[in-house]
């Protein structure tokens, strides 16, 4: 029930080229792209000072493990060659292929890691990193004055050592939210604007859509989700949403004590529910058993009617229907609730902990990475690996940045973005969020003006029939996040009673949660029964009791002094 990534405003995950899309594992030498010190990149009204010789970042090529898969960019990918030509440094970059728990065990066991990889818990217990503070004190001026205010949060509980740059959520100058990337029961655009528009608010509303439509169109699925490798939030977090409480992944957390919900009336309901849609022919009975492609690669088809899910985690299905000109059949996200709940979907974008780049214990010289990282945290640096390179990607009026439909069209175009963007790196990198010294927005996604204008008729036709002018309003304004806030960042650490009942707990819900869903509907309560009786057996109160703890460390530690 833990959610590892952050969603984001900068819509930046590699996007599903094709279905069936295989993506490959690891680049070829030739494939790999280089990065000398704080050198401005070209296209720059701006400069930042040359680097003098004795801080110039030597040429190197940094090997790295990114925890998702994505497509290798092209050979002549503009930026990462301007990275290269600028700062000397060529990233060979290794992607995930197949299941992350059994590459990380497989990495693990035989201590083969590489010069940065994206952080993980396991990675972090296992001792992969380096702690990172007196490399930020001595040699990265700029992210140590990205992470000041958030320092105490970025350490790490067990050994009081930064591991990780967290790669979200560290914002400065004013953000505005105009997209939605977190949890949401989500519809087709075209399907919402068959039935009238309508706004469902409970579950029942909900289904009750997708049944009319279905109806329709029967070459239609109706509800998707995922129960695949850490990936199973799609099926594991909708209750506590339902009942009222924010993304704590697998607890809900009331004045202050988390428990954990699966065993719970308000996890019941839910997929008593399911098990009906599912009697009704509604459910893609593949769901429970499919892998993330599969999943993206359904959404990417145009088939979906919806689903429950976090934005980001089914983004690069959308992006491909977008490259494909199908922008009615991406989707709109609704909080249901149940009666008497009050709404708590949206957040306040919290620091995304132990997320982001480590330099590991394999690494020959954690001096050089750390150089190199610190010089992509200059702003003129920041504009080009967020808006691209001016008069090329965006354009510059009276101050204000924005792009041409042309432009915009370019940008939404999967196979342009392989030659001229670097999305793999960036997403887990350091970025700057909110506005730079000049109130431009630090990404397009997030300037009012641009944002607007570049929506397609379509998506400015559904904001209009709903009185919005974002995606972000289909959901309450959220009130401050709550000082410990996310609880699912919090580490179990590998081996304890804790993480053992967490993971078996995972276990049980992966295994029992789709025998519940696919039963007859007269076989429920025996399944569920089942279901609470195995949970019951196992110590969930370690679980919990780390959860407590470890809020009443972050209570007493984040809190403004």
């Amino acid at each position: 029930m833990v959610m590892q990534m952050k969603r984001n405003t900068l819509a930046v995950m590699v996007p599903v080229l094709a279905l069936g899309l295989t993506l490959s594992a690891c680049s070829s030498s030739k494939d790999s792209e280089t990065v000398n010190s704080s050198a401005s990149p070209s296209g720059s009204q701006t400069a930042t000072p040359a680097a003098t010789k004795s801080d110039a970042i030597k040429p190197v090529t940094l090997s790295m493990f990114i925890d998702s898969p994505y497509q290798q960019p092209t050979p002549d990918n503009k930026i990462y060659k301007m990275i290269k030509d600028k700062t000397g440094v060529s990233l060979k970059m290794e992607f995930l292929v197949g299941d992350l728990q059994q590459k990380l065990g497989v990495m693990i066991a035989g201590g083969d890691y590489s010069d940065i990889m994206t952080g993980n818990d396991k990675l972090i217990a296992a001792g992969a990193f380096v702690p990172l503070e007196d490399l930020l004190d001595k040699y990265a001026p700029n992210l140590k004055k990205h992470y000041a205010s958030v320092w105490n949060q970025i350490k790490d509980p067990a050994s009081g050592h930064i591991y990780v740059l967290p790669n979200f959520n560290v914002f400065s100058g004013q953000f505005n939210e105009t997209t939605y990337e977190g949890p949401g029961f989500y519809l087709q655009k075209d399907v919402l604007k068959e039935m009238g528009y309508p706004t469902p608010k409970t579950l029942d509303d909900y289904f009750d859509i997708i049944a009319k439509y279905k109806a329709k169109h029967p070459d239609m699925i109706g509800f998707e989700t995922l129960n695949f490798d850490w990936r199973t939030f799609p099926l594991q977090n909708p209750p506590e949403h339902l009942a009222g409480h924010p993304n704590d992944g697998g607890v809900i957390v009331e004045n202050g004590k988390a428990q954990i919900f699966a065993d719970k009336d308000i996890a019941k309901n839910y997929y008593k529910k399911l098990n009906d849609v599912n009697a009704q022919g509604l459910m893609d009975r593949e769901a429970l058993v499919q892998n993330y492609d599969q999943y993206l690669a359904k959404i990417a088809s145009g088939r979906v009617i919806g689903m429950f899910d976090q934005h980001w985690n089914f983004g690069d299905g959308e992006n491909s229907l977008k490259s494909q000109n199908k922008i009615g059949s991406t989707y709109v996200g609704f909080p249901l609730l149940y009666p008497g709940a009050q709404e708590y979907y949206r957040d306040r974008p919290a620091l995304n902990i132990n997320r982001g780049y480590g330099i590991s214990t394999k690494a020959k010289d954690p001096v050089q990475i750390i150089k190199f990282l610190d010089s992509l945290m200059t702003e003129e640096w920041q504009k080009t690996l967020q808006w691209g390179i001016q008069g090329e990607d965006y354009e510059v009026k009276d101050g204000k940045f924005y792009r041409t439909p042309e432009q915009r069209a370019k940008a939404d175009d999967n196979t342009w973005k392989l030659a001229n963007k670097a999305e793999a790196f960036f997403f887990n990198s350091p970025k700057m969020q909110g506005t730079y010294s000049d109130g431009n927005a630090t990404d397009p996604g997030t300037q009012p003006q641009e944002f607007f204008d570049s929506l397609k008729p379509q998506d400015q036709e559904v904001l209009k029939a709903y009185n919005h002018k974002t995606w972000a309003e289909f959901f309450k304004t959220p009130v401050d996040n709550p000082i410990y806030y996310p609880a699912w960042s919090i580490d179990l650490v590998d081996g304890s009673p804790a993480k053992v009942a967490q993971t078996k707990l995972n276990d049980l819900s992966v295994k029992y949660l789709p025998k519940a869903i696919l039963a007859k509907p007269d076989d429920f309560e025996g399944v569920w029964k089942e279901y609470t009786e195995q949970i019951s057996k196992n110590n969930m109160k370690a679980y919990e009791d780390r959860i407590n703890d470890q809020i009443n460390w972050r209570i007493q530690n984040w809190s403004s002094k």
